[in-house]
């Protein structure tokens, strides 16, 4: 199916209420920072911070306006993606479309991450964990 498209773990995303004492709290074990970007939206902005330890990356971003309000009532669950690394964006979404699962975007989204972007869509799980297929642009 995949083959060699399928890398590996990209990241786990984790939704924050702050992201200053995230970011502190998880470079008090260890983690760095190694990318920071605002997304402006109408209701606000999102703030997304990459932080490394070794191989391990942890994607915290802050959400605003209800979205934010949705994370700060969560009691558990708050890891809201697994994100898997492919070298193919574009064909594990024809793969997924022959598979007959649902991606939650129509089709392969841009994001200013890193140094030149990345592209990734999400499926869901059997039980509503969302799964993400992301290539970082090199």
């Amino acid at each position: 199916m995949f083959g060699a498209n399928l890398r590996g773990l990209q990241h786990i995303g984790l939704p924050v209420t702050d992201i200053v004492r995230s970011k502190a709290f998880y470079e008090r074990l260890g983690f760095v920072e190694a990318m920071y970007r605002e997304l402006p939206r109408r209701d606000g902005i999102v703030k997304v911070v990459m932080m490394q330890l070794d191989k391990l990356t942890l994607e915290l971003y802050q959400l605003c306006g209800a979205e934010l309000e949705e994370v700060r009532q969560r009691r558990s669950g708050h890891i809201d993606h697994v994100a898997l690394d492919v070298a193919d964006v574009d064909a594990a979404f024809r793969i997924v479309l022959e598979e007959g699962w649902s991606p939650l975007e129509s089709e392969p989204v841009f994001l200013p991450f890193w140094e030149n972007g990345v592209r990734y869509f999400n499926i869901l799980g059997p039980d509503g964990e969302r799964v993400e297929f992301n290539q970082r642009i090199v």
